[in-house]
């Protein structure tokens, strides 16, 4: 035993000889990360820890801070450090929380706080907010939006439909294909709308027929609005586009398929 204490004195007197005051611990799956001898020593040296880090969480941390994973106490450098104004234990009803704040790194991240009376409505609430955040996304990459509610991927449809009829042979079939397979998103839209997809799609199309290419659906009067008010961002669209394009083009490349158990 007394061996063992020297051994984690030790230790201690090498974190706080290399100027952390904060040590976060990554989540072991095999035994205690830390014992109680140990914390005992880093709370005497002022040093606060963090216990059972995800490993998940391990990169996210490191970035937010400007740190990097340490593996082993001899390995502690300054250089490898993040800096912040101050780190604190906030108690709330769900359980303990580890607030870091004024952090120095260029780096700009936050932590959201999700909360709800089920763990479906959590869980509800973060895919909402995944899809908040993808939209944001989007937009940063390519700040540019569309009238959605099915418009660009009817109009995409009408008018690939009207160039078809202007080819000859097997390019006519496959662009007159293309804009029919495109016209499947609206119709799709419809029927998850609890709408006739049969009639909707067709309203529709005589619209982007006549010449009004903003029109879509609206799903909460259930008709066909001549300017949607649905927003989609342009990388939603082309990049479908791209991806379904090139599965249609790998699966034609396909000579032939042999059956495995």
């Amino acid at each position: 035993m007394g061996e063992e204490r020297e051994y984690l004195l030790s230790m201690c007197k090498k974190i706080a000889k290399s100027g952390c005051n904060v040590l976060l611990i990554q989540k072991s799956i095999l035994r205690d990360a830390v014992t109680d001898t140990s914390l005992h020593f880093l709370a005497k040296m002022k040093i606060m820890v963090v216990r059972d880090v995800e490993r998940t969480d391990v990169e996210f941390i490191c970035k937010a801070l400007g740190c990097l994973p340490i593996a082993s106490v001899d390995g502690m450098n300054p250089s490898k450090f993040g800096h912040a104004d101050r780190a604190e234990e906030i108690t709330s009803n769900e359980g303990k929380i580890i607030k870091i704040s004024g952090i120095k790194s260029s780096c700009q991240a936050v932590s959201v706080i999700l909360r709800g009376a089920t763990k479906l409505l959590v869980d509800e609430a973060e895919r909402s907010l995944h899809d908040a955040l993808c939209v944001v996304r989007c937009l940063v990459k390519s700040p540019y939006i569309l009238r959605g509610g099915g418009a660009p991927e009817m109009e995409l449809g009408v008018q690939l439909q009207k160039w078809a009829m202007t080819l000859e042979g097997v390019a006519s079939i496959i662009v007159r294909a293309y804009g029919e397979a495109l016209e499947v998103i609206p119709e799709m839209l419809a029927l998850n709308a609890g709408l006739n997809p049969v009639q909707i799609t067709s309203q529709l199309r005589k619209h982007h027929n006549d010449g009004n290419r903003f029109a879509g659906i609206d799903v909460r009067k259930g008709c066909i609005a001549p300017e949607s008010d649905v927003r989609v961002p342009l990388l939603v669209l082309t990049s479908m586009l791209q991806h379904s394009t090139e599965t249609v083009v790998m699966i034609l490349k396909i000579d032939d398929v042999i059956p495995t158990r």
